[in-house]
């Protein structure tokens, strides 16, 4: 089931976010973050008017999708960053195309034109979902993450709605 997040469901994705932050260069973080902060991050984008949405099975939150303002200036109001991540023990099981296809069709209703999805690499997983569901590459930026003692390349794929 694909529904809205809310601030309650803070500690489930913190749970699904941490294992990213302290295993994996697919994030920049690099401290863990605490339901706290998740639920302010929540309501920062909902009250912005960007979907947060969240996929349930069995009860038990099991990945989110939101989307954030891409910049603060005026003129990109219509374009947005996706952000997607998945319980660890539920990766390849379509939910990530679930969460991404309920966050396009919210975005597509909110009048979005643009959706933005940048992707630390390599990552060939991520690539594929994103080109699977029609997003192009048009950037590569080499090495401007710097995470485990290694640097790290971001690419960033785009969408028009």
């Amino acid at each position: 089931m694909i529904r809205n997040g809310t601030p309650e469901d803070a500690a489930s994705i913190a749970s699904i976010y941490n294992h990213y932050v302290l295993n994996t260069a697919i994030t920049f973080e690099t401290d863990a973050v605490t339901p706290n902060e998740i639920a302010s991050r929540i309501r920062e984008v909902t009250a912005a008017g960007l979907p947060w949405v969240v996929a349930e099975r069995n009860g038990r939150v099991v990945g989110y999708a939101y989307a954030s303002k891409w910049k603060g200036r005026c003129a990109y109001r219509f374009s947005v960053e996706s952000t997607l991540y998945v319980d660890a023990e539920h990766m390849r099981q379509g939910i990530g195309a679930e969460l991404y296809d309920a966050l396009l069709a919210r975005l597509r209703c909110g009048n979005m034109h643009v959706v933005i999805g940048g992707i630390a690499l390599p990552n060939e997983g991520s690539v594929a979902l994103h080109e699977r569901l029609g997003f192009r590459k048009v950037a590569h930026f080499n090495e401007v993450g710097f995470k485990f003692e290694r640097w790290i390349d971001v690419g960033y794929w785009q969408i028009t709605l």
